[in-house]
């Protein structure tokens, strides 16, 4: 069971920082962070205010507020429904877990889906050797009012003080990956590089080497550059 709290998955990113500036074998001052997917909008989100942070990567990032706005039938109706869920629980009810995604490519097809994408992040998060055991694909439905209200980008252009890289697949999909990148790439204004994958959707890039290779040389370039001694 999963609590999705955008503002948590920061402050961990925070937390992390300063737990590597407590150790002798780390430069604190050649501290960079990567974020995928999700981790993406987290780590632009942390690092416009996180300055022990010198330079910021992303693989096919997104603003999972913007995408679950996007995405949801109906946010307003979703929020109101969050609304009872929360005085249900404070009345004793017992909390609603809804999934992510199909269990498997069987639930998918009898619920009748058919986006390639959707089912291609079933194969990886449910049905590949990369499927995390104790995955439950559950999520607090309260979860959905953090998610609803998170803004990862908008203040970009004021904060993002450190150079960025952003990767992207070349193929463009429901996710929203290679608009948001574009997004991200757009609003800084400072040292930026964009790299997109040919031919890469949005779940490629998480595990096929031949997408994966190309994002790993451009951001182990761009680090060696940006946080050079």
């Amino acid at each position: 069971m999963i609590s999705k709290d955008p503002a948590v998955r920061v402050e961990d990113i925070h937390c992390a920082v300063d737990h590597l500036a407590t150790l002798s074998y780390v430069n604190d001052a050649r501290i960079g962070l990567l974020g995928i997917c999700a981790g993406g909008g987290y780590a632009i989100k942390a690092a416009l205010t996180e300055r022990r942070v010198k330079a910021v990567g992303t693989v096919v990032a997104n603003d999972i507020g913007e995408a679950m706005r996007r995405l949801l039938p109906d946010a307003g109706q979703t929020l109101l429904d969050v609304a009872a869920e929360r005085t249900a629980q404070a009345r004793g009810a017992a909390a609603r877990r809804d999934p992510w995604i199909p269990d498997s490519l069987d639930d998918a097809k009898a619920a009748g889906i058919t986006y390639p994408e959707l089912l291609e992040a079933v194969t990886f998060y449910r049905e590949s050797a990369y499927r995390h055991p104790n995955s439950t694909n559950h999520l607090l439905f309260v979860s959905y009012g953090a998610l609803l209200g998170f803004d990862a980008f908008s203040l970009v252009p004021e904060l993002l003080t450190q150079p960025l890289q952003v990767i992207v697949g070349g193929r463009r999909g429901p996710t929203g990956q290679y608009e948001a990148g574009r997004r991200l790439f757009d609003l800084s204004s400072r040292a930026k590089h964009f790299f997109e994958v040919e031919g890469a959707g949005h779940y490629d890039m998480y595990y096929k080497p031949e997408y994966v290779g190309p994002a790993v040389a451009r951001l182990a370039e761009f680090f060696s550059e940006h946080l050079a001694p």
